[in-house]
Order: C-alpha cells, then sequence, then structure tokens
C-alpha cells in the first residue's frame, strides 16, 4: 500500500524568494524520502493552491493526505486557516493535519548551522549574543514559545539569547540587540527564526544593523528537511491505522 501523499502547505508571498525557498525544501525532502510523494500547496499570492491541489489529487484517485503546515508556530494559520481549507477538501480524501515544524531541537541545530555559515565558530558561543528574531504574532501561544525556545537556546552555551519579533509583539530586533550590546556580550549576532525570506524577514535584516552577525533564514536546511518528515510521520501512523482497520 503506497503511504500517504505529502501535502506541505505554505503561507504564499508576493516576494518570489519565498516559493523559491519552498520549492527548495520540499526538493530536499523528496530526496531524503523518495518512497513518499509530495507536494506544495499556497494558501496565498502563490499556486498552485492548497484546493486545487486536492482536487486534483481526489481526481487521481488519491485517499490518504497528510496535510503538513510549513509553520514554525501554532497561531493563526495553523489553528484557523488551515483547517477550514481542509475542512473544504473533495469528500473522499481521508486528510490529517500533521503538527507545525516547531519546536524541535533539530530547528536549533538549523539555527546554529545559520549562524557557523555567518562566520561564527563553535568557540565564539560564550562571548556572543544571539537574537532569536521571529516574523511575530498576536497569539500569546506562539510567543510563549519564541520565549522558550530562546530560554532553552541559551543553555546551550551562548553569552545570552533573546527573542524579538517583526510584527504584533515586542521587542524588536533592534531594540534587543541594543540590549545585548548593554549586558556586555562581546558581538551580537542575529538568527532569523523564519523559514524563507520575504517581508517580515527583510524586516529583520533591518532590524540587525548593528549586529555583528546575521545569518540566513532557515529554508532548505537538512534540518528543517528532517523535521518535516518526522511531523508526516507522527501523522500518518494513525492515517495507516484507520485504513487497515477499514
Amino acid at each position: 500500500m503506497s503511504p500517504p501523499v505529502l501535502l506541505v502547505i505554505a503561507h504564499g508571498s508576493r516576494d518570489p524568494r519565498h516559493a523559491a525557498t519552498v520549492h527548495a525544501l520540499v526538493r530536499r525532502v523528496r530526496a531524503v524520502r523518495p518512497d513518499v510523494r509530495v507536494e506544495t500547496g499556497f494558501l496565498d499570492f502563490n499556486v498552485p493552491s492548497v484546493r486545487g491541489v486536492l482536487e486534483s489529487l481526489e481526481t487521481e484517485g488519491v485517499r490518504d493526505v497528510v496535510a503538513l503546515p510549513l509553520l514554525l508556530t501554532r497561531a493563526f494559520h495553523a489553528k484557523a486557516d488551515i483547517p477550514a481549507v481542509l475542512a473544504d477538501a473533495p469528500p473522499r480524501l481521508r486528510i490529517r493535519q500533521a503538527e507545525v515544524l516547531g519546536p524541535s531541537p533539530l530547528l536549533l541545530s538549523a539555527l546554529e548551522r545559520r549562524l557557523y555559515e555567518a562566520g561564527l565558530t563553535p568557540a565564539d558561543k560564550s562571548s556572543t549574543g544571539v537574537v532569536l528574531a521571529s516574523a511575530g504574532s498576536s497569539d500569546p501561544e506562539a510567543i510563549a514559545v519564541i520565549a522558550e525556545i530562546a530560554r532553552e537556546w541559551r543553555h546551550t552555551g551562548w553569552c545570552a539569547v533573546r527573542p524579538a519579533f517583526a510584527s504584533a509583539s515586542l521587542p524588536r530586533t533592534e531594540d534587543a540587540v541594543r540590549e545585548l550590546r548593554e549586558l556586555g556580550c562581546a558581538r551580537v549576532a542575529v538568527a532569523p527564526y523564519v523559514l524563507a525570506p520575504g517581508f517580515l524577514p527583510d524586516r529583520i535584516a533591518r532590524g540587525a544593523g548593528r549586529a555583528d552577525v546575521l545569518a540566513d533564514v532557515l529554508g532548505p536546511s537538512p534540518e528543517v528537511a528532517r523535521v518535516l518528515l518526522e511531523r508526516y510521520d507522527e501523522a500518518r501512523t494513525p492515517v495507516l491505522a484507520a485504513a487497515v482497520g477499514a
């Protein structure tokens, strides 16, 4: 029996770098797990739409789908937008919504990978303060998760780690950079906790103007691909069990 189709659901953006990064990540996932069919759908701005992909799958005779939100926190899109789109899917499809990607130790590894690619070394950790810069959200749960990730990451040896947000919440990236300077960290690095380039990541980059190091977005890093497949495997088990028992 074929495994469920993995439908990666991305937000979408007018910025072409966003879709290009999503597709690069999906290509990496396909390379890691060639036995799994992976499709991509966008909530807005880009094509194909989630609805369009689901209709095509149903027409082909696909029955089992794992819909995976390409999101780092459980905010509005994961709690409302995506469930609403999936509820309107063709009725013959059996769809299970996977959990969002974060939090995960693998994502912390991806953040460190990006910082080292930007010029830091493990020997710099104890003297470097890091701004964990996320897109931001009005959802208190999402904000609390970012703050907890910052606290957890601090215990891995960095001088200090402070959360920051590009929208909806405070502090902003530039404020967190200034706080780490005042704290006495020898250098300050900004680690964008975002998956793809776009409007808010560009705002993070502008806020990092007085930092010593600005890392790249997480993008198609191998760790992100591994988390994505972990979430898929966690979600597909009940789907397969139901199918076997049917």
